[in-house]
């Protein structure tokens, strides 16, 4: 598995309908819930004071990355910055994971 760490940034426009916002939004919610059941959203954190979060993803590729993010409702609404993650040699549990 590859770990990701994601940033979003949701950037909404003004002047969409309070309906068409309520829908996408609760398509958002209910895709990324359901990532999050598989494990392959492994963590998600609000960024205070902004609509934005902090995620952890733990997929297979790159790829599957790529598209699971295009795959988001709010995609097209979205900056999104990535960065891959590696077993830092000085974390205590790296032992654990290397077993």
């Amino acid at each position: 598995m590859m770990l990701f760490h994601v940033r979003m940034d949701v950037r909404l426009p003004h002047d969409l309908a309070p309906e068409a916002r309520a829908e996408i939004v609760a398509r958002e919610k209910a895709y990324s819930q359901e990532l999050q059941r598989t494990g392959k959203w492994a963590h998600l954190w609000r960024i205070v004071g902004k609509h934005s979060n902090y995620s952890i993803f733990d997929v297979e590729s790159n790829d599957e990355l790529h598209t699971i993010l295009s795959g988001l409702p709010l995609f097209p609404y979205m900056d999104i910055h990535v960065t891959p993650l590696a077993t830092h040699p000085s974390y205590v549990a790296a032992a654990d994971h290397e077993r």
